[in-house]
């Protein structure tokens, strides 16, 4: 009895407290349950070939519980590990921040061990950087994964078929890092994922998958297919689909041939979000899509869309991001658009839409962006400010007005916004002052008033919006002063970006900001005539543009200090003075630009991190042997160098090796002497090569011959000799700039310089050449289309400011005078041949090259007739044929010419009348002196039969009808009276006759000593 009662008591006791064991149990996991020894082995094994540049894996340690890891979950019963969260998290949100995200990425390689983590079924690699690598093919044996993401890693080269295998997925996700580095043979293996849901494979290449869509019609759980980017050629028109489950298409980026959105895309009523942006379509918006009620994602940019906004359109209450940019979108926005009550974003930029937009757009209370630029409203600001000023007053985060050909003047309606983030009326017409009701926008991060026509300068209550996180008030015109006070509480102030305005700083010496800046624009500001102290407390300053701002005095240390932590630093077009410190500064900004100075001393060592670097125009002097032999043995990654305008001196060392990334070299105007190095020969990617008036001497060294990308040669005004290279028309099939000019060049013109069709300029003047002109010169296949090349279009790009600057230029003799040229250069065909010792003929086939503008001959040994046909030279702005011993008449067909503006015809042998036009006789007489010309401009007028006129008292005629001139009789009678009065006075009279002879005699003497020295 007593043992029946304590089974029960126990049967009690356990039925009292099983639930809160199970409780325990299940939420909460055995307390002892430790990862097991065999994953974490393995894991260890896959950290131990990661790279990992910011130890993110520190806390995986060989003593450590791998379940508590960082990115590792294991189960909470078995402690197998489920999960492994290994993703980067990107961010935009500054260069700062996106630096870091940078140095988080892991790398190298993916160890098999993982392949011992047989209960694995979530994996995450994205937005890291296994650069060059191809997606491990053991992922494929992973069969219990259920998740696999490896977006934005990194891997290149062909997806494994066998990815087939993991018949357990659910989500897959290929997102490729750039386009081209994945690619597919064919997409069979789909077949073998019968559970999957999601797959994201865009930015892969799929050309090659004809078969796309009827292999993703057999997913039957789809929901979500991601494949924008991915180059597929159409999209085929299948009457019919399978896609019962989709909820989200997005095919957005591939550009169809289909110029219609095929029909089998409106009957997929379930999805909730389509996105067919930057494709081919046309015609008008598809009327089809009214029936697609259920979305509230929907993206047409990016086409060629024509048609005003259909009505229907605004019936869809569950839309609520709507993206029509960049299409040619005509008519007005219809009052209706007040029924899209769901919509969070709406962007209709960049097309032609005009007239007034709806008052209705102020009552979409959920609106949080707009985006209405480049359109063409006609109407006031203040009108657009007053119809959103109901219930998105407080609410609204983006406004994007630009480029929309807006007038009046911002009201104070634009201070009821004051949860604005981003506010941006670019490149409009609107003018006024800036308000001061800004400093009502207490909520603002984001201030674009760029671009615009402000007059005024800024309010001072701009500097009580605390939240401010960018300010962009650039290219306005804007005056005045702007003070410590405009800037006294934007503690949160990162970018400032303000050039184009005539605003002048004015500060204590010893201020310092509230802020901490990543960047700085205030190009064209008035910042003199002391360099800005303030600016060395900007400890996070990555970019930083003080160009033209009228400083003229020296840059502290402290500043030079700084210099590691910038990727962009212009100071250029100042007068700042002084020398730039190389111990222990050493430059190292991606992009430095401190051309148009003062600066002097030796040039600076910079780090392999500088990818271009302009110091032209400033007094840096001394030998640059230091310069370009700083850390021999490190390989430099600038691709821009510009030293020209300087007083540097010596010869250039031979220890180019290490900067073969070079593209642009540029040494021009300075005072270098030597020969040039072999090494020169290593910079294989080289472009442009600019070593004009300098003091090189020697021949152009054979190893040039490897630098076969060369776009720009220019060795203008030096001391080079020889014979001109003939390997230069083998070589260089891209050259479209050639100037030899001024050198000591001999020997003919070698006809291999015809095989330069790309030469757009060619300049071979002031030199010794001698021979003929080529008739070759008919292959200058550049000089005689109209086709325009981008390649002398070398332009640079300033990171985080949108601007595009020139690289190249050259100074040509164009009209008589010394030119130079740089953004039109690529629009420059010349040649010049003048100052030498050509003989021979004009070349008839010089005629062909029907696009020259300037053709320069003069100054030689020519002979002949100018071509007839010249007149077909339409594009000619300037000849020179001058000081040559040219004959025969000006071709009529010159006067063809309606371009020319210089023609030097003077000093040969030409006859006849100047052929009447309006180009010819509105140049100046001295165009045609020197020769047997007669007509306007010259005072020597010609008849019809271009014969002088009649004269009573010098012509007459005989009695056979000729014409006798008297005038030329007259002076033949003359000279024989002259004649025979000398000779008979010497003759007859014996003393005049010695002393004519003894005269005689003395000169003889004389010339014969003045010869003799």
């Amino acid at each position: 009895m007593e043992a029946s009662l304590r089974s029960v008591s126990f049967l009690f006791l356990a039925f009292l407290f099983l639930p809160n064991f199970f409780f325990f149990f299940f939420c909460t996991g055995l307390p002892d349950v430790r990862c097991i020894d065999t994953e974490r082995q393995a894991l260890l094994n896959f950290k131990k070939h990661l790279i990992d540049p910011s130890n993110r894996l520190s806390s995986w340690t060989d003593d450590g519980d791998c379940c508590h890891w960082v990115g590792v979950v294991c189960h909470n019963l078995t402690a197998h590990v489920h999960q492994l969260h290994l993703r980067s998290f990107p961010d935009y949100e500054s260069v700062e921040r996106y630096e870091a995200y940078e140095r988080s990425m892991f790398g190298g390689k993916l160890n098999p061990s993982l392949l011992d983590l047989k209960h694995l079924n979530y994996f995450d690699l994205s937005f890291n950087n296994f650069s060059a690598s191809p997606i491990p093919s053991f992922l494929c044996s992973m069969k219990s994964l259920t998740s696999l993401n490896l977006s934005n890693a990194g891997f290149v080269g062909l997806i494994p078929q066998q990815l087939g295998n993991l018949s357990n997925l659910h989500y897959l996700n290929l997102h490729g890092y750039r386009p081209d580095d994945l690619y597919v043979n064919n997409l069979e293996w789909l077949s073998g994922l019968p559970l999957l849901q999601h797959l994201d494979m865009s930015y892969v290449n799929l050309s090659k998958a004809s078969d796309w869509l009827q292999l993703t019609n057999t997913l039957p759980s789809l929901f979500e297919l991601q494949l924008s980017y991915c180059q597929l050629p159409f999209i085929p028109p299948t009457p019919t689909v399978n896609f019962s489950s989709l909820l989200t298409l997005n095919l957005s980026g591939n550009h169809f041939e289909n110029t219609l959105i095929p029909s089998w895309i409106f009957g997929l009523r379930n999805l909730v979000s389509l996105d067919l942006s930057y494709n081919n379509f046309q015609g008008p918006i598809p009327v089809d899509l009214q029936n697609m009620t259920s979305l509230s994602h929907l993206g047409l940019s990016g086409n060629n869309f024509n048609s005003s906004i259909p009505n229907w359109l605004y019936s869809f209450s569950h839309l609520e991001f709507l993206n029509l940019r960049s299409n040619n979108l005509q008519g007005t926005i219809s009052n209706a658009i007040g029924n899209l009550t769901s919509a969070i974003s709406i962007d209709l930029s960049r097309n032609e839409l005009g007239g007034k937009l709806p008052r209705s757009l102020g009552n979409l209370c959920n609106l949080r962006e707009i985006r209405l630029s480049s359109n063409k409203w006609s109407q006031e600001i203040s009108e657009i400010l007053e119809s959103l000023s109901g219930c998105l007053s407080d609410r609204l985060e983006i406004l994007d007005l630009s480029s929309s050909q807006l007038h009046g003047h911002l009201t104070d309606e634009l201070g009821v916004f004051k949860n604005l983030v981003k506010l941006s009326f670019n490149n409009n017409s609107i003018s006024g002052l800036v308000p001061e009701c800004l400093g009502k926008l207490s909520s603002l991060r984001i201030l674009n008033l760029g671009r615009n026509q402000f007059d005024g300068t800024l309010p001072q209550n701009l500097g009580q919006l605390s939240k401010l996180e960018v300010l962009d008030i650039s290219s306005n015109m804007l005056k005045g002063v702007v003070s410590e006070v405009h800037f006294v509480n934007l503690t949160s102030l990162r970018l400032l970006y303000a050039p184009g305005n005539q605003l002048t700083l004015k500060v204590s010496q010893n201020w310092i900001p509230p802020f901490q800046l990543g960047a700085l624009s205030l190009r064209s500001w008035n910042l003199g005539p002391k360099f800005p102290q303030w600016l060395c407390s900007q400890r996070r300053m990555l970019s930083l543009d003080i160009s033209y701002t009228q400083i003229s005095n020296m840059a502290p240390p402290s500043f030079w200090n700084l210099s590691s932590q910038f990727r962009y630093l212009n100071l250029s077009h100042n007068l700042i003075n002084g020398e730039i410190p190389n111990s222990p500064v050493i430059l190292s900004a991606s992009a430095i630009d401190l051309s148009s100075n003062h600066f002097k001393g030796p040039l600076p060592c910079i780090s392999s991190n500088v990818h271009l670097l302009d110091l032209s125009n400033n007094l840096f002097s001394r030998s640059i042997s230091h310069f370009f032999c700083f850390r021999v043995n490190e390989t430099k990654n600038i691709g821009h160098l510009n030293l020209e305008k300087n007083h540097l001196s010596g010869i250039i060392p031979d220890c180019l090796m290490n900067w073969s990334n070079l593209v642009v070299l540029n040494l021009g105007n300075n005072n270098f002497s030597g020969s040039i190095p072999a090494s020169m020969g290593s910079l294989t990617y080289l472009r442009s090569l600019h070593l004009y008036n300098n003091k090189f001497s020697g021949k152009l060294p054979s190893s040039l011959k490897n630098c076969e990308g060369l776009v720009i040669i220019n060795v203008a005004v030096n001391r080079f000799a020889g014979n001109l290279p003939t390997w230069i028309g083998h070589r260089y099939t891209s050259l479209m700039v050639l100037s030899l000019r001024s050198n000591y060049f001999h020997g003919h013109i070698p006809k291999e310089l015809c095989a330069l069709t790309s030469l757009q300029i060619l300049d071979l003047s002031h030199n010794k050449l001698f021979g003929s002109i080529p008739r070759c010169v008919k292959n200058f296949r550049a000089m005689a289309t109209n086709n325009i090349s981008n390649d002398l279009n070398s332009y640079r790009y300033i990171s985080g400011y949108g601007k595009y600057l020139s690289l190249e230029s050259a100074l040509l003799v164009i009209k008589g005078s010394i030119r130079e040229y740089n953004t039109i250069l690529r629009l420059v065909k010349s040649i010049d041949f003048s100052k030498n010792n050509l003989s021979g003929e004009i070349p008839e086939e010089v005629t062909s090259l029907q696009e020259l503008q300037s053709l320069n001959l003069s100054c030689n040994l020519l002979n002949g007739s100018i071509p007839m046909n010249i007149g077909t030279m339409v594009l000619l702005e300037s000849v020179d044929f001058s000081m040559n011993h040219l004959s025969g008449k000006i071709p009529s067909s010159m006067s063809s010419l309606t371009f020319l503006s210089h023609l030097n015809l003077s000093n040969n042998n030409l006859t006849g009348k100047i052929p009447l036009s309006t180009q010819l006789q509105s140049l100046t007489a001295s165009s045609f002196i020197g020769n047997n010309l007669c007509g306007p401009p010259l005072m020597d007028n010609c008849t019809i039969n271009g014969v002088k006129p009649n004269n009573e008292n010098t012509t007459s005629k005989d009695t056979n009808g000729l014409e006798v001139d008297w005038f030329y009789v007259s002076m033949a009678l003359g000279f024989v009276v002259g004649f025979c009065g000398v000779c008979s006075s010497l003759l007859l009279n014996k003393p005049w006759r010695i002393m004519y002879f003894q005269f005689l005699d003395h000169i003889g003497y004389k010339l014969k000593s003045i010869v003799s020295l």
